[in-house]
């Protein structure tokens, strides 16, 4: 399913800083949270490659090393996999993880809004981007938070919604994008078409791109498909938004 390095065993989260070089920065920011169940993080095709792609396009990108479930044996994958069979029992295992995770999200955005400075990036153009349960992250962190802690855009890439238990959407709601492949095996399609028609329907904006094939866990690995280029679409909404350009100050 990973076929990629993992994390696991967090317990004390971290956020490694991507800067582009000063010559491209725009002053936008993304804080990239990689998937995994909360039993492992994805690091490298949901995290480190996206970072690096993101770096290109002059945006400073941030890897979030959330709270994880605590592993017991030195093979996390394998462990996860007895467990995949059952979302119930997975979620109400992963529950108290789950909130864990959402505020390490939070603190997240707090902390490169507070920093930007310091990262010469712009504090109204911090988004935030998850893969799977990191996607989870992502919703959470904007489900639950403040003007102060509040992403201005958001991108959840097949998030798993199940585990969130407040869904309601805040009246300054940030631009979705979101990103998902209809034959998904863990069957999280319906996910994030339902998000998109709430967001839609709150009279939000959002994007939606839902490829016929590319599965769960897509990333930015490579399978001769179509997803091998759904960051350049992710690129090109927030050309469209302005966010690739350096903002002008009069």
């Amino acid at each position: 399913m990973f076929n990629t390095r993992v994390v696991y065993n967090v317990v004390q989260p971290t956020l490694t800083a991507y800067l582009p070089d000063a010559a491209l920065a725009t002053g936008t920011a993304v804080i990239i949270a990689p998937g995994g169940a909360f039993h492992t993080l994805s690091i490298e095709s949901e995290g480190i490659d996206v970072a690096k792609w993101l770096n290109a396009k002059g945006i400073a990108a941030f890897v979030l090393k959330y709270r994880l479930v605590h592993s017991v044996t030195d093979d996390p994958v394998a462990e996860l996999m007895k467990k995949m069979g059952d979302f119930k029992k997975l979620d109400e295992e992963n529950d108290s993880v789950v909130t864990m995770a959402i505020a390490d999200g939070l603190k997240a955005i707090e902390f490169v809004r507070t920093h930007a400075t310091d990262y010469k990036i712009d504090p109204r153009r911090i988004g935030f981007m998850g893969f799977s349960a990191g996607g989870t992250v992502t919703m959470g962190t904007v489900f639950n938070s403040t003007a102060v802690t509040r992403p201005d855009f958001a991108a959840p890439i097949y998030a798993y919604m199940n585990a969130l238990k407040n869904q309601t959407i805040p009246k300054d709601a940030p631009p979705l994008f979101i990103c998902a492949a209809s034959d998904d095996q863990l069957g999280l399609a319906t996910h994030s078409t339902n998000l998109y028609n709430a967001w839609i329907g709150a009279k939000k904006e959002a994007e939606l791109h839902m490829y016929l094939k590319g599965g769960h866990g897509f990333g930015m690995r490579k399978q001769g498909l179509p997803t091998d280029t759904w960051i350049e679409r992710f690129g090109d909404w927030m050309n469209l938004k302005g966010l690739l350009t350096k903002e002008t100050k009069n």
